[in-house]
């Protein structure tokens, strides 16, 4: 009854491909904008802004990222952690080795260079894919992070290969509060999300799911494979790297190669798989369910008056954590984003039978 197109006409081509052509959609969308810019910075705490809603977010762009390259263009990588790293440390370098560089631009420079890594490490996918790609990508990982353990330069002579922030602003607007970084990342997420999903409502986006779901088909009808795929390799690499870039300069404020390791790799998978392969909102909904399903399990004992050990408390998480992934696996192969569509399909006939 609410969510009904009935009257809603669309009497050009430009109103037909919006990326939200009903018009309640559009209206969700605004009032969870206005919540996130204005609700959520009145009525949170600073651990809940630092702790919970900036993790989310980066990760979440992260995911967008690599969504782009698994879900969109069908070419699995196992080395998502690593080029958040090259993001970071290249976004780090410009900022010691030219003081005065803006933030921006160094979170734009870390893109840069996380996509040219990216693109070495996707060549391999013009010649093979599935497992065997994968293991290529997990090169990626185990050398990015010797890079930058066993090369001085990179860490500006750091023997542990840890690094730290200096004072952050965004020309001239000081970015150190929660809320402060909290904004600054919306804003940065906001922007990519849109990027992202105008790419892959375009030409290009095409390519690339024609790429996925059979290439040799793609390259009869005049796509270019190694176009594709390298261009998919690109664009993942330079939105993971800014990812990584917002993870250690917003989130952590110091890190070292370890904040950027295979289990970080893991997680972006997961997220990926969960949330739903070849969906924008699905990077949202799987970062959401990796940064929120922890924190539920770690207050439920306590919700019950269990006192649990920090060691059984944690193996007591993984183990559930695994299971949920499990059934939401057997449950919707195709992420939780395939759940939030047939919810809007079955609400567009309601209350008629399906």
């Amino acid at each position: 009854m609410f969510y009904r197109e009935n009257g809603q006409f669309k009497i050009s081509y430009r109103q037909d491909q919006q990326i939200f052509p009903i018009r309640q959609d559009r209206i969700f969308i605004g009032l969870l904008l206005v919540i996130a810019v204005v609700v959520v910075p009145l009525l949170s705490s600073n651990y809940f802004l630092g702790g919970i809603m900036i993790p989310f977010l980066i990760l979440a762009m992260a995911a967008i990222g690599l969504n782009i390259l698994v879900g969109y263009c069908g070419q699995i990588s196992m080395g998502t952690g690593a080029f958040m790293a090259v993001g970071a440390y290249a976004a780090w370098n410009f900022g010691v080795r030219f003081p005065g560089l803006p933030l921006i631009f160094q979170l734009l420079l870390g893109g840069v260079f996380a996509t040219l890594v990216g693109i070495l490490f996707g060549i391999p996918s013009l010649r093979i894919r599935g497992l065997y790609l994968a293991v290529a990508t997990l090169a990626a990982q185990f050398f990015v992070d010797w890079t930058f353990l066993r090369i001085p330069f990179f860490t500006n002579n750091s023997s542990s290969g840890s690094v730290s922030v200096p004072r952050l602003d965004f020309f001239g607007l000081p970015i150190q509060t929660p809320l402060q970084k909290y904004l600054f990342v919306l804003a940065l997420v906001i922007v990519i999300a849109v990027l992202a999903k105008n790419l892959v409502r375009g030409a290009i986006g095409r390519e690339w799911m024609a790429i996925r779901d059979m290439d040799v088909a793609a390259s009869v009808i005049g796509i270019r494979p190694m176009y594709a795929k390298l261009s998919a390799f690109a664009v993942s690499s330079f939105i993971v790297g800014i990812a990584g870039a917002l993870w250690g300069y917003i989130h952590l404020g110091s890190w070292e190669p370890s904040a950027f390791d295979l289990n970080r790799s893991f997680q972006l998978l997961f997220m990926v798989i969960i949330g739903g392969l070849g969906s924008i909102v699905g990077s949202f909904f799987g970062a959401a369910f990796i940064v929120l399903v922890p924190i539920l399990l770690n207050r439920i004992p306590e919700m019950l008056g269990l006192s649990l050990g920090v060691d059984t408390a944690a193996h007591i998480e993984h183990m559930v954590f695994g299971a949920l992934i499990v059934f939401f696996l057997i449950v919707e192969p195709h992420g939780l984003a395939r759940l939030w569509s047939i919810a809007k399909e079955k609400l567009r006939i309601w209350p008629f039978p399906h």
